[in-house]
């Protein structure tokens, strides 16, 4: 090649880092326009049919055939497509890809070779750099050409400045690893380049290293740049404890938790959620700032959210200057207020859900979305289904099956969840639900005080959720019935004689001393076995 040349390399481990090499494609063609070079694409693999012959020992799926990459990258505007193939190259491994990449740059000498910033990218380009005696530039977030020479532009200093990193004099070849966010992917031209194919001979495996298992990300798993809601946590957050008030607070509302710089040099957090010029691009509809000041760095990221949220503070902090609602308060004060707030709305989902409330929504669709504010409430505390069974007296079973939305759960299940989380449960139910009940409660309350079986243990508590009763039953007689009915819970300890309580239609005998917790919608009814009078004691908690 008689003019200098840029390389870009090309991952093709997954749709999505496929997409970002074509991002680092965008960033590196004005470049070379600038710099007057070619600009070529670099892809490694092999043939469908060898990926296909090791699918039944390593999961190779989700790669991105190499032929189909090499005809499209034809038309994103470079000069070559230059697809380098063996069949050791059908599982991509860094140890690998870098001999092979080192020992054929060094027959090329192209002027730069770029790659996406991600682990693999930064172990290949560090091995290819040493093995090339070439230089290292890392972290770059623009390329530019300053008096002929290449200019990286890379946060430095925890993101708090700027540097402008260039190849010292007697280094004609870098490598560069290149953050793929802030812009968009190369768009198809309608020139088409030439792709040269290079079978390799004389590959050789790294010897002492084997691949044993490759799994592939979770299809479930959300990206935090298609995330519609976005918690992001900053420095001002304290600790790693105060940054679990974000995550927190992104599952109870069903968003992704992200980050500035020093959460993750912190490691409050890992660095795939960090948000910036060094990090991941966010769209989100609401995007919430939490204890972060608002640098230019981090701003960068989040500057296409349709609303921003601002919690800090410093009301002179530069966030507020973009913030669409500014909140001046300590992060770590206002948040558990927040999250408060905002894990009983979700609570209040749950009882819309359960209860038929918008029932002209498909039952598979209720049941689903049900599932996941319940999985959702859940993980903002960070439990395991395993937690939450033995939180409300359920089995794991029962919880996956929740969630999963194959099962409806009834009321008492909603009611004891939030006593678990230690949430009122009266708070997602609405103002004319709440004064229908308080009326059913009050005069429950008082047929049952007038009633000759019944001693309030709880005077004036016709409004409370939580009320004691000495219940006496006459010997071998079944309770007199009285008119009430609620949704909530029933405790029944025995003082005195035997009981024999039916709940819908399953018989239980309880001795003195002995008792028994069940929902109060589960019909039920009591009858004393003794020749004397029974006595027991029973506590209501209803909504």
């Amino acid at each position: 090649m008689t003019k200098r040349s840029i390389w870009v390399y090309g991952d093709l481990r997954t749709a999505r880092h496929w997409q970002d090499c074509q991002k680092v494609l965008a960033k590196a063609l004005p470049l070379a326009r600038t710099a007057s070079a070619d600009i070529h694409l670099l892809l490694l693999g092999t043939s469908a049919g060898d990926i296909a012959a090791e699918r039944s020992t390593l999961d190779l799926s989700a790669c991105v055939p190499i032929e189909e990459a090499a005809e499209y990258a034809a038309t994103l505007g470079v000069t070559t497509v230059i697809c380098l193939e063996h069949p050791y190259l059908r599982v991509p491994r860094a140890d690998l890809y870098a001999q092979v990449l080192a020992e054929f740059i060094q027959t090329r000498q192209p002027w730069l070779v770029l790659m996406p910033l991600n682990d693999f990218g930064r172990e290949t380009a560090a091995i290819c750099a040493q093995r090339c005696q070439a230089g290292l530039i890392a972290d770059c977030t623009e390329l530019t050409c300053e008096n002929d020479r290449f200019v990286g532009r890379c946060p430095a200093w925890g993101g708090q400045i700027l540097a402008h990193i260039t190849m010292a004099d007697g280094w004609p070849m870098a490598f560069v690893t290149v953050q793929p966010h802030g812009v968009a992917v190369a768009q198809p031209q309608p020139n088409r380049a030439a792709i040269e194919r290079i079978a390799l001979e004389n590959v050789e495996l790294p010897a002492g290293l084997q691949i044993v298992r490759r799994a592939m990300e979770s299809g479930d798993t959300r990206r935090l740049e298609d995330a519609e809601t976005v918690v992001v946590g900053g420095a001002g957050l304290g600790d790693i404890r105060g940054f679990g008030l974000i995550r927190e607070l992104a599952a109870a509302l069903g968003g992704e938790v992200g980050a500035t710089r020093p959460p993750v040099l912190y490691h409050w957090v890992e660095e795939a959620r960090l948000i910036g010029q060094t990090g991941k691009t966010v769209r989100p509809k609401l995007l919430i700032s939490a204890g972060a000041s608002g640098a230019i760095q981090y701003t960068a990221g989040i500057m296409d959210a349709e609303t921003i949220v601002a919690i800090n503070r410093d009301p002179s902090a530069p966030i507020f200057q973009i913030a669409d609602i500014g909140i001046v308060a300590d992060a770590t004060v206002f948040l558990p207020l927040l999250n408060q707030r905002a894990q009983q709305a979700a609570m209040r989902q749950l009882a819309d859900a359960t209860c038929g409330i918008g029932a002209d929504e498909p039952a598979t669709e209720a049941k689903a979305g049900f599932g996941a504010l319940v999985r959702q409430l859940r993980e903002a505390r960070e439990w395991r289904q395993e937690d939450l069974a033995h939180a409300t007296g359920q089995s794991p079973e029962f919880i996956e099956q929740v969630e999963s939305g194959q099962l409806s759960p009834p009321v008492g299940f909603i009611l004891r969840m939030a006593q678990a989380m230690k949430i009122d449960p009266s708070t997602f139910l609405n103002k004319e639900t709440q004064a229908a009940i308080r009326d059913r409660r009050a005069q429950a309350y008082y047929q049952r005080t007038q009633a000759y079986s019944y001693t309030t243990l709880t005077p004036e508590a016709a409004n409370s959720h939580l009320r004691a009763f000495m219940v006496t039953i006459e010997a071998h007689h079944d309770h007199k019935p009285v008119a009430y009915k609620h949704e909530g819970e029933e405790f029944i300890y025995v003082m005195e004689g035997d009981l024999e309580l039916t709940l819908d239609a399953k018989q239980h005998v309880l001795k003195p001393g002995e008792s028994i917790h069940f929902n109060s919608d589960v019909p039920h009814k009591l009858k004393s076995l003794s020749s004397l009078p029974t006595r027991c004691l029973v506590v209501l908690y209803t909504v």
